[in-house]
């Protein structure tokens, strides 16, 4: 299973904290993982690979944004993230951001069920080729 492909699947998991030298310092050889920085702009997004496979992101909250402890994100694949987005506001969950893009990887959303557990969901660009 591609789970970049098939709505449904959690497809990557995200650490936003204030240190993320700190956290990948804990991480790293907790698990074995291996980081890449790559520059978003606003500071670096460290992603995350076991072995080969590239299976998380670690950043620091955007500039600007609103204060928030360190906390795992995940992304579940989705077909239409509109519809996603519409869908999940009918079934009692609330809209917290988006749907936007993200350059290169796709359009996103971040919700919450109507418990407020918060998830975020994406709509993957099709490969390039």
């Amino acid at each position: 299973m591609d789970a970049f492909a098939t709505p449904g699947a959690f497809s990557w998991t995200e650490l936003c904290t204030p240190d993320p030298q700190a956290a990948l310092a804990f991480y790293k050889p907790l698990f074995g993982w291996t980081s890449k920085d790559m520059d978003m702009g606003g500071g670096a997004y460290h992603v995350v690979s076991v072995g080969e496979t590239q299976v998380a992101g670690v950043m620091a909250p955007q500039p600007g944004g609103p204060p928030m402890p360190p906390a795992w994100g995940v992304y579940i694949t989705v077909a239409d993230v509109e519809e996603t987005a519409r869908h999940c506001a009918e079934l009692g969950g609330k809209v917290l951001a988006g749907p936007f893009e993200v350059p290169t990887v796709g359009r996103m959303a971040v919700l919450a069920d109507p418990q407020g557990a918060t998830f975020s969901v994406m709509q993957y660009d099709p490969p390039a080729g």
